[in-house]
């Protein structure tokens, strides 16, 4: 599961262009402004390239998503 954390982190360091996702992965996504609504799509088009995951953005909570922890395991649990 350690490799779905690294390409989870990978794909938000590199959508956000900021370093500290991976140094604080319990930073809010979108209180920071790190993730907007077009750098949400961007995520779910990557999750769903990278690890085969299907999520709708029809069905995206922020609340759901709003750290990088929170996107880890989100992610693992509909693998």
């Amino acid at each position: 599961m350690d490799n779905v954390r690294e390409t989870v982190l990978e794909i938000l360091s590199d959508l956000t262009g900021s370093d500290e996702i991976k140094a604080n992965p319990d930073i809010n996504l979108f209180e920071t402004g790190l993730l907007d609504s077009m750098g949400t799509v961007q995520l779910l088009l990557e999750l769903q390239a990278q690890l085969d995951v299907d999520a709708p953005v029809s069905e995206f909570d922020r609340t759901e998503w709003a750290t990088p922890n929170k996107v880890v395991a989100k992610v693992e649990s509909m693998q």
